[in-house]
């Protein structure tokens, strides 16, 4: 059997930009773009090129790049009323970029044209019809049927008309929007259908663009695949303006790996999918969804002993699809309500595996820990010293005598707070003493603790810090609460996490710090 191909068009550097707290450079746009077409999704949207000066540098920009199959689309209105399309400066604009698709966004819901845009019935369809009809001359017109479904429960007879104009305009595609994100599954289905129908004597295709207001965006995308549509519209992660739009991660690994009959990315394989969500994400500076399904970082993650048991024995009791797929890995975490199958999961590299009495001894440790306030799940680093303490494994690389920390001083030359450390090591049978300042009491203490480590332990100078992460464990208790405190260090080779949980939030950082340190050490020895 043929699989029938699902092109994918995305617009994330248009679209998705208009998401709250979402803003791209011309340089991130380009990364981007270089990205998709990597991966191989088949549409690029870059932009309006009349909005702004960005937009029209990046399709300048953009023919330099060998982007391969990948399309780049040009965005844009039609005609403004009471001018010619040769004359209209947005339809001007479109032309020059030079773009091998133009899409055209026109207002198919009777209501939005008279109300919003404010001409007749008859004058939006001539405003469709000619400007599909000029730019068809220049590139292929994707139609962007604004507001389709809306249109089409107030007045389905002239909806059809709408897309009837731009098909017989010379319109390749005909993109039917749910623009509001409020039609469920079963009517974008019906609908879809129908339009087909409808369209039935045109040569033309058919795409779906679904915002996800109802979170529904997703199922309605592949209502629609199912109804006949052919190209799926959206973003990478669902960024967008209010909810966003179809994350076309979600819609690509659902098309490619759990429907039968379709094929996405022309067959390429899926397991740039993580990847490609955590750059945008990382591009877009925002903070990833650890619960995004498929490519987030909790999508294959197992904290219950009974799942972490079953996982071991069978996988896909747990596990919808194998995470390596979609290039995302299964992650392990330990907590109070973990069981003996997470240890033996998580301490494997240890070879403890048989031992059961020493699991024992781990587990009621653990629980003992997160009673006290500590979470493992993201300090992996100390939770491996913490097996290597209780297995007997764990060998200090120095000793901590005392350590001070003076925060809040001002420099009266710049004005600037800073902080002091003052440390006292024992390494082997030598002492060190050292101070250094940083720009805050955690800053301080990683200088001076580097700076007595230095000559004994050189390849400290390839660790940084790169995240500092602090809350309260027990608020009632407002200032004497405890605090954890959750460090991320990284070196050329990986990253890691390490956690410390005190009254004292200076001490709490410091005991973060250590087995940040300590890990790097021991990962050193290792290799």
């Amino acid at each position: 059997m043929n699989a029938k191909p699902i092109l994918i068009y995305d617009t994330t550097l248009r679209d998705g930009s208009q998401g709250e707290g979402v803003s791209f450079s011309l340089q991130d746009k380009l990364n981007i773009a270089e990205r998709l077409a990597e991966v191989g999704i088949d549409f690029v949207e870059g932009g309006y090129p009349l909005s702004n000066e960005k937009d029209v540098a990046f399709f300048q920009e953009i023919k330099k790049r060998d982007l391969g199959k990948t399309k780049v689309c040009s965005f844009g209105m039609t005609r403004r009323k009471n001018m010619k399309a040769e004359d209209d400066p947005g339809m001007k604009a479109l032309v020059a970029a030079e773009t091998p698709c133009i899409t055209l966004v026109g207002k198919t819901w009777d209501y939005h044209a008279t109300e919003v845009l404010g001409v007749t019935l008859d004058e939006n369809l001539a405003l469709i019809g000619e400007s599909a009809e000029f730019l068809a001359r220049n590139a292929e017109v994707i139609y962007d049927a604004e507001h389709f479904f809306d249109g089409f429960n107030s007045n389905p007879d002239y909806a059809i008309q709408t897309l009837r104009t731009a098909a017989s305009a010379g319109a390749a595609w005909l993109s039917l929007c749910d623009t509001n994100g409020g039609t469920l599954p079963e009517r974008v289905a019906e609908v879809t259908a129908i339009a087909r129908k409808e369209l039935a004597d045109f040569d033309v295709m058919f795409g779906i663009h679904c915002h996800n207001d109802c979170e529904l965006a997703v199922a309605n995308s592949l209502a629609a695949v199912d109804a006949g549509a052919t190209q799926v519209q959206g973003t990478i992660n669902g960024i967008g303006e209010r909810c966003g739009n179809v994350d076309l991660v979600s819609v690509m690994a659902n098309l490619g790996l759990k429907k039968k009959g379709y094929v996405v990315l022309g067959g390429k394989s899926l397991q740039p999918l993580t990847q490609l969500s955590r750059f945008v994400y990382e591009t877009a500076n925002l903070q990833w969804r650890n619960s995004q399904p498929f490519v987030g970082q909790s999508a294959f993650a197992h904290k219950g002993g009974m799942h972490v048991h079953a996982i071991n024995k069978a996988s896909k009791t747990y596990e919808h699809i194998d995470p390596v797929m979609v290039g995302n890995e299964r992650r392990i975490l330990v907590s109070e309500l973990s069981g003996r199958s997470n240890i033996v999961a998580l301490a494997t590299r240890h070879n403890i595996n048989d031992d059961r009495e020493l699991m024992d001894k781990i587990l009621a440790e653990v629980v003992r820990l997160e009673n006290q306030g500590y979470q493992f799940e993201n300090a992996g680093a100390s939770f491996d010293l913490l097996v290597k303490r209780i297995a007997g494994t764990f060998t200090p690389h120095f000793e901590a005598i005392k350590y001070r920390v003076v925060a809040g001083d001002r420099d009266s030359d710049t004005h600037a707070v800073f902080a002091e450390a003052v440390i006292k090591l024992k390494v082997g049978e030598k002492l060190w003493f050292d101070a250094a300042e940083g720009h805050g009491p955690v800053n301080a203490l990683d200088a001076a603790l580097r700076k007595a480590l230095a000559d004994d332990y050189p390849e400290l100078a390839k660790m940084r810090l790169i995240d500092y992460k602090v809350r309260v464990v027990d608020s009632g208790a407002g200032t004497a609460a405890s605090t954890r405190v959750n460090i991320e260090s990284c070196d050329e080779q990986e990253s890691w996490g390490t956690i410390g949980v005190s009254e004292n939030i200076i001490e709490a950082s410091w005991r973060a710090l250590v087995d940040a340190v300590e890990y790097k050490l021991h990962k050193s020895e290792a290799h």
